[in-house]
């Protein structure tokens, strides 16, 4: 597949997981009478990732994550040289998200970006009040998990075409545990993305949400191709 259309699949399917995951957080979670919760919010960000990769999956592969990437690559399944691009698309269709969301939101009077646009945090910035270390095992640990889902739903010996279902369930699975600890990142560019935006504490606290999923991502990667691939 042309390269440049791989990276622009790589920069749609960020943006609208991004638009989608975070605008329900921002838009909808907390609605008056109507609101989605975490319930919904954990939905959104699962179906972002399960419609984008029956979108353009078969364009790019469908990672729309830098940390899927990075796992990829160690697993085996995807080629190092591409990492690079993929990784810049992924974080501007971020980006380029935030940068929407912030345009509706700030459409209601009374907005405040400062009071965390969906940005993920540790400590004080924790919406359940949880540690760096917290942080820091729950972002590690679900990724790893992520990518071990993932590569197992795509192995050849899995059963064809339900890949996206099993992905995006998993994202959701995620969310549901862990967004009383990070507000759930496991996604590099989501975090990014709505950072910038807030920037003061979110940018300071975007490193552990870039290297925590890396971190995880590439555990997942070699815990699948080391123990559980067709030997």
């Amino acid at each position: 597949m042309n390269a440049t259309k791989r990276l622009a699949a790589e920069f749609l399917g960020t943006f609208w997981l991004v638009l989608g995951g975070c605008g329900s957080a921002v838009l909808a979670a907390a609605f008056p009478s109507l609101g989605i919760g975490f319930t919904g919010v954990s939905l959104a960000f699962g179906l972002t990732v399960l419609t984008m990769a029956y979108a353009v999956g078969h364009v790019s592969g469908g990672h729309f994550n830098p940390a899927v990437s990075l796992g990829l690559v160690v697993g085996g399944r995807f080629p190092a040289k591409d990492l690079l691009g993929y990784v810049i698309a992924q974080v501007l269709g971020g980006i380029a998200a935030g940068g929407v969301l912030y345009l509706i939101a700030s459409g209601k009077a009374g907005f405040d970006v400062s009071a965390g646009f969906a940005s993920n945090g540790y400590a004080e910035h924790s919406p359940g009040g949880y540690s760096l270390q917290a942080a820091l095992i729950c972002e590690i640990v679900l990724t790893a998990f992520f990518l071990i889902v993932i590569l197992g739903a795509t192995d050849g010996r899995a059963p064809a075409g339900f890949a996206p279902i099993a992905i995006g369930l998993c994202l959701t699975l995620i969310h549901l545990i862990s967004i009383p600890v990070t507000n759930t990142s496991v996604n590099p560019a989501r975090s990014t993305g709505v950072a910038l935006f807030v920037g003061g504490w979110a940018v300071q606290q975007l490193w552990l949400f870039w290297i925590a999923p890396l971190v995880g991502a590439a555990l997942g990667g070699v815990i699948y191709k080391q123990v559980l691939a067709k030997d």
